[in-house]
């Protein structure tokens, strides 16, 4: 019986041996899951990082920059708690080393091969992930090539048509231009040809006007002329031409008789000429004319006479 408690005891120190050597290789293993899960956070915030770059940033939306910002940092949060993860796990490893080192030499020994191994790996897994960065980052900068030379080769016909429509549209504003430079020139020869109309027109009126105004200043003196001549036909004593004949005949019969003569003998005088003469028409128009004859009396009592004499020269002083 002590024998099979003691066969028993082996069995369970071998049983923990096992288990502890499972222990060590699951943590390996958890170790190199952690490592690689590390070194893709490390491309996926490498391909953020670059994408951030100005060349690339400038392709992007305002939502799809927000997006890769928030993204970025999520990955690098992420990125960071692994990293922390797995440096805990080495300074325990580190630690439980060195308990074994005070504990047992032999051990120390193979703590320090077995941290010696885990470094190795260590920076074996940050070469291959500095190898895979700089794999992406070359993949990264030919996508760009790529991109870019697509966007110049899609840029390129753009610019042509552009430039076609563009030429285009400067033919038309020049052949619009030339059509407007005629229709100016044609409305210049109108507007030359208006203006020479408009000063024959303003010549015309001014001859126009001028004649009016000789012909109006031609009526204001034919009626000035015309007026005087009705007043003097009006106002003058004699009314007509047998009347100024009769003055012409009485006037030279009583210019040869200077002292005066009766009514009786300028008539007696005329009827020699006409007969029709009467004394009373004569009368009358001798005493209209009282500048050219005058009636003076003559002679005392019974020898008293009426006698007309000619006073037209005196009379001509006094008009």
């Amino acid at each position: 019986m002590i024998q099979s408690a003691n066969s028993h005891v082996r069995r369970l120190v071998n049983e923990k041996a096992a288990h502890e050597k499972d222990m060590e290789e699951a943590k390996e293993k958890f170790k190199q899951a952690l490592s690689g899960i590390l070194i893709q956070f490390e491309q996926i915030v490498a391909v953020y990082h670059s994408a951030s770059k100005q060349k690339a940033w400038d392709h992007f939306t305002k939502a799809q920059r927000k997006n890769i910002s928030v993204w970025c940092k999520q990955a690098e949060e992420i990125r960071n708690i692994h990293n922390d993860e797995l440096m805990g796990i080495r300074r325990e490893e580190e630690m439980e080393m060195s308990d074994d080192e005070i504990e047992e030499t032999t051990e120390t020994k193979e703590t320090e091969e077995s941290a010696l191994v885990s470094q190795a790996e260590a920076l074996k897994e940050e070469n291959d992930s500095l190898r895979w960065q700089l794999d992406a980052y070359r993949n990264e900068v030919e996508l760009l090539k790529q991109e870019q030379g697509k966007v110049h080769r899609e840029d390129d016909p753009n610019k042509e048509q552009q430039l076609k429509l563009l030429q285009q549209a400067l033919q038309g504003m020049q052949q619009h231009l030339l059509k407007v430079q005629e229709e100016y020139k044609k409305k210049e020869a109108e507007l030359e040809k208006l203006k020479d109309d408009k000063l024959q027109v303003e010549k015309m009126l001014e001859n126009l006007k001028e004649k009016e105004s000789c012909a109006s200043r031609l009526c204001a003196s034919n009626q000035d002329s015309e007026y005087p001549l009705e007043k003097t036909m009006n106002s003058s004593p004699i009314k007509s031409e047998r009347e100024a004949l009769l003055v012409g005949i009485i006037s030279t019969f009583l210019h040869v008789h200077p002292f005066g003569a009766s009514i009786e003998y300028i008539c007696s005088y005329l009827h020699r000429l006409d007969n029709k003469i009467c004394t009373s028409d004569v009368e009358c128009l001798m005493g209209r004319l009282q500048h050219t004859f005058k009636q003076e009396m003559t002679g005392v009592g019974a020898s008293l006479e009426k006698r007309w004499k000619f006073c037209g020269f005196e009379g001509l002083k006094l008009t």
